[in-house]
Parts: structure tokens; C-alpha cells; sequence
């Protein structure tokens, strides 16, 4: 059994290395955190994030977590890409693993997109301190009633981190 370098020691995600059956990590998100939106595909943040996602809503195990136009960082791949959350599930109903799903979306966008651009869109939103300002509001007052205070989680990937981290057992 392997553990995957994104999950925590205390999540106890493992990867069973048995080939004769289909595992998808990231199916059911009431027992674990998707990975983290720092994590890249592609050079694509957020990506492998949202393939956890789709999976989990196929899979009818979302639990706390939202999909799609739902997700505000859902919703700026969808806006990069032109790519459906509609058709976004399909492609991941299929089956296929992460490099497929990147392929597939490489060649769905509704324009190229330059390795730059990615990288540039990439390292903005993973510093953007929310996507609007009552969300900016809403994150400093989150990171004040923590306990301890934590004045260091500033940005909306910060704060998902956190979140994962709190929500499955861990302390702030």
C-alpha cells in the first residue's frame, strides 16, 4: 500500500496497488478532503481538486463540498477552460484516470491555452485572497476565531488547506 504524497498522515488516504480493480481517490468526500487546491495538473491548480470533486458527485459522496457553478474556484477553471461542468462530469464519468482527464481537457478548451497562461492564471488565483470582497471579509474574520487566531491564512487556498485540515480532525 502506498500513501499519496497530497494526503496527511491523519487522513489515512492509501492507494490500494491491487491493478485487478478500479480505485478512485477522492469518491467519497464525507471521509476525507479532496487534494489540496495547490496541487497541479497540467500546471493547472485546482484541477486534480475538482476531478475529486466530480468523482465524489457521481459517486453521490460530496458531503460538505460543492461542484460546479457552485464553487466560485470551480466555476475560474470552468471560465479559463470553456469547458461545462456538465461536460466536465461526463468526461469523468468515464472513468479515465487524471492524465486522461487533462488530455481530454487540453483538447476541449475552447481555445489553446500557452503553458504561460496557465502558469499565470495558476499563480494568481493561488494567491488570490477571495474571490469577492465579502469573501475577503469573511476570511479574516475566520482566521481571527480560530483558536489559536490564525492572522497567517490570508488567501482562498490557504484557507482551503486549513479547512480540509480542521474539518477532518486536524487543530488549527
Amino acid at each position: 500500500m502506498l500513501r499519496p504524497s497530497h494526503c496527511p498522515a491523519q487522513f489515512n488516504c492509501i492507494i490500494s496497488m491491487n491493478t485487478s480493480r478500479k480505485f478512485n481517490i477522492g469518491n467519497d468526500l464525507t471521509q476525507v478532503p479532496p487534494r489540496s487546491a495547490r496541487v497541479r495538473l497540467g500546471g493547472f491548480v485546482h484541477l486534480p481538486r475538482l476531478i475529486d470533486k466530480a468523482r465524489a458527485t457521481l459517486a453521490g459522496k460530496l458531503g460538505v463540498y460543492v461542484y460546479g457553478s457552485e464553487s466560485l474556484l470551480d466555476q475560474q477553471f470552468f471560465d479559463l477552460t470553456g469547458i461545462s461542468p456538465e461536460a466536465f462530469l461526463d468526461k469523468v464519468r468515464d472513468g479515465s484516470g487524471d492524465w486522461a482527464i487533462l488530455q481530454w481537457v487540453q483538447a476541449n478548451s475552447h481555445r489553446p491555452l500557452q503553458a504561460f497562461q496557465i502558469q499565470a492564471w495558476s499563480q494568481w488565483l493561488e494567491t488570490l485572497p477571495g474571490l469577492s470582497p465579502e469573501a475577503r471579509a469573511w476570511f479574516a474574520e475566520f482566521s481571527q476565531s480560530l483558536e489559536p487566531a490564525r492572522p497567517d491564512v490570508s488567501t482562498l487556498f490557504e484557507y482551503l488547506d486549513l479547512d480540509d485540515f480542521v474539518r477532518f480532525g486536524g487543530h488549527a
